[in-house]
């Protein structure tokens, strides 16, 4: 089995996180622009932004989401709400992921044929990113998940970190050491989601 495939394996959705992290947040930062410098898209468009939080500014998020969620939550069934925020809390940090709107559009205008494809093409370029950052961040022994409070939060996200307007949220990635391995992964089976043709 290659490494690339083998990196694929190890990649995990971990929810146990806590602030040790094996490597430095420098190599979090250098993983990160690695990623969004070398992740495909469509037509080269490299409309995928990211933005990195550690320390008070990743504590900030989730409580900011936290108290989002508040409103929106009964009040009698918020306990495994809190509970949620406080695990993603208690990690190092957190990646989000945006597309930048005025590149698809100027995509858009520029190749009407495609025109409706852009914003699609556009949300596979991102998941693609996610998955190489996850991917990145757990053969450096990182664990992390993926989660998407999106667009509940994105009006705070935006004037809290000053991000562009023409930033889309899509995903929030918390990461940090891993506190406890996920459990064993169920598949479906194969036969069901692969045919080969010769």
């Amino acid at each position: 089995m290659s490494e690339f495939l083998n990196a694929i394996k190890k990649r995990r959705s971990v929810y146990a996180l806590n602030q040790e992290i094996p490597v430095s947040e420098d190599r979090i930062e250098e993983i990160v622009k690695e990623a969004v410098l070398h992740t495909p898209s469509s037509f080269n468009s490299q409309s995928a932004r990211a933005v990195v939080l550690f320390g008070e500014q990743h504590h900030k998020l989730w409580d900011l989401t936290k108290e989002t969620l508040r409103k929106v939550v009964p009040a009698d069934s918020f306990a495994p709400t809190e509970e949620k925020m406080a695990s993603f809390r208690s990690a190092r940090g957190t990646v989000l992921f945006f597309e930048d709107q005025t590149v698809i559009k100027g995509l858009q205008d520029q190749f009407a044929a495609y025109a409706e494809n852009f914003p699609i093409w556009s949300q596979q370029s991102n998941g693609m990113l996610q998955f190489v950052v996850w991917t990145a961040l757990a053969q450096e022994g990182v664990g992390a998940s993926l989660q998407h409070y999106n667009p509940l939060i994105d009006e705070e996200v935006s004037k809290e970190w000053n991000v562009p307007a023409s930033w889309k949220l899509i995903a929030q990635m918390p990461f940090g050491g891993i506190a406890a391995a996920p459990g064993d992964k169920d598949f479906a089976p194969l036969d069901t989601r692969l045919k080969v043709f010769k």
